[in-house]
């Protein structure tokens, strides 16, 4: 399979509307049909990460939910320190897979 890529800017980038277009030429189907899955398949990436589960798509990468402890910063305007909350971010680790089509 070949993904077409989009220069835009200066940057190749591919939103999720040129994603849906180009699967479903690749794969000859419905725009319709590809933009559910699509949309499923993030709906459900998103909401099991927020849950705190792992997702792990073999050969691709895995999608968790970190954690991060509470931490103190200087403040840019006054210098003085400031304690940031704890907080949590979605990370992404790509898979050996994924990788070595990178470095290619």
């Amino acid at each position: 399979m070949v993904i077409k890529n989009f220069f835009i800017k200066g940057v190749l980038k591919m939103n999720k509307t040129q994603l849906i277009d180009t699967v479903s030429k690749e794969a000859n189907i419905k725009k319709r049909d590809v933009e559910a899955v699509v949309e499923s398949f993030l709906n459900t990436i998103v909401g099991s990460v927020a849950k705190g589960e792992k997702v792990q798509i073999t050969g691709f990468g895995s999608f968790e939910r970190k954690q991060r402890g509470e931490r103190t910063i200087k403040n840019p305007r006054t210098g003085e320190p400031m304690k940031v909350p704890p907080s949590k971010s979605p990370s992404f680790s790509a898979g050996s897979v994924f990788k070595e089509k990178v470095n290619k």
